[in-house]
């Protein structure tokens, strides 16, 4: 199987922006989903012009564009957390008005865009957690990537393990992988699983929850070789 796409290296520097974003999307897509964006991947003009309609407001355009180019890969998208389709997008009365346009899958957490932010292009993204509402990510378009990297993590047929990292391992996890350049963000379920970090090599993919002794590593192999070599490289408690 050829080279594909490195994360760490394409997102170094960060998501500065929009069309930074779609780029990357549309090469994971490709390159570790197995399938390029298609047209159809996206919802129609018609269909969000009338959820802005039915709002009464018009979406951000990041949050907008993002729907309109893979709002309707599953595989991308819905997979652990799910993004809510638009007609499901709805505004929640807490931190002043929450546009919430994705969910925990048993309905434990919410993320969304502040109303006193919405008329922003890349607004930020808030996380509504046991201690409330919280702030996640700075811009939309960072939270399309992280929802994108963390749904791919799941689901049917994925080459994806996890374990309970003992803290005599860490050091082989920042040897062996580059942290990802995006922002630390908070975990919904507890501050003991927060902040998440992402690292990454060529075929391999890691999200780390938390920074306790025994911090939580989900892990995606490109292959099932990749995923053989990251639990060679932290031969810790695999649950798989």
């Amino acid at each position: 199987m050829p080279d594909a796409l490195d994360v760490f290296v394409a997102l170094r520097g960060g998501v500065d922006g929009r069309s930074r974003a779609w780029d990357f999307v549309r090469r994971f897509a490709d390159e570790w989903m197995g399938r390029p964006l298609q047209s159809e991947d996206g919802y129609t003009t018609a269909e969000l012009d009338a959820t802005e309609a039915e709002l009464g407001f018009e979406l951000p355009t990041t949050l907008r564009e993002g729907y309109a180019l893979f709002g309707r890969r599953n595989d991308l998208t819905r997979q652990q957390d799910p993004l809510v389709t638009p007609v499901g997008l709805y505004v929640d009365e807490g931190f002043g008005g929450v546009l919430v346009f994705r969910r925990e899958n048993q309905d434990c957490a919410s993320w969304g865009i502040p109303l006193d932010e919405i008329g922003q292009e890349d607004p930020p993204v808030v996380v509504e957690s046991h201690e409330g509402w919280l702030p996640f990510l700075g811009r939309m378009s960072v939270a399309w990537v992280e929802l994108v990297l963390s749904e791919s993590l799941f689901g049917p047929g994925r080459v994806y393990d996890a374990c309970e990292l003992p803290n005599e391992l860490l050091p082989s996890l920042q040897a062996h992988y580059a942290r990802v350049d995006l922002p630390a963000h908070p975990m919904w379920a507890s501050a003991d699983d927060s902040p998440l970090h992402w690292y990454a090599a060529p075929g391999r993919l890691l999200r780390r929850d938390g920074l306790l002794d025994q911090c939580w590593i989900h892990a995606r192999g490109r292959t099932a070789a990749d995923l053989e070599m990251i639990r060679a490289d932290l031969p810790g408690p695999w649950v798989g």
